[in-house]
């Protein structure tokens, strides 16, 4: 397996694949568009953001895509981890772990002294962030009217 940055037709399938990607992340909440995964993405990509991708004889496993972020009351920047997926049928492969670590390393190299990054309750990939040392640093809630 190799890891690293995307060619721009990788990028391409991957903005594909976002959405199903945001859909898993969001316990099925979200199913977002094409269009607004373009919205979304494009600007972080125009800030210095990038995809690092999982490979094997061609075949994308999946990615990651990190970069920074301000902190709304420090104003420090921090590297941030915006989006971790591995597709099904390369799942439980420890993928996503080398995905990770090699992200941290990319974001430590970049500069950052902390990396952070949000997921949805209930997602299974809060099990490997603790692993990795993430800790639970706020909490957001929801009130259903």
């Amino acid at each position: 397996m190799e890891i690293r940055k995307p060619n721009d037709s990788e990028l391409k399938n991957i903005i594909l694949l976002s959405p199903l990607a945001v859909f898993d992340g969001t316990l099925g909440e979200v199913k977002p568009t094409n269009e607004k995964i373009k919205l979304i993405v494009e600007p972080l990509l125009e800030k210095g953001s990038y995809y690092l991708i999982a490979t094997d004889n061609d075949k994308l496993m999946g990615w990651i895509l990190i970069g920074a972020s301000k902190d709304q009351f420090t104003d420090k920047m921090n590297g941030f981890i915006y989006e971790l997926y591995v597709r099904e049928e390369f799942r439980g492969n420890g993928i996503s772990k080398q995905l990770m670590s090699t992200a941290i390393d990319h974001l430590r190299q970049d500069g950052h002294s902390e990396v952070r990054l949000s997921a949805f309750a209930g997602n299974q990939a809060i099990k490997l962030y603790e692993k990795m040392g993430f800790n639970i640093r706020t909490v957001s809630m929801s009130l259903p009217l």
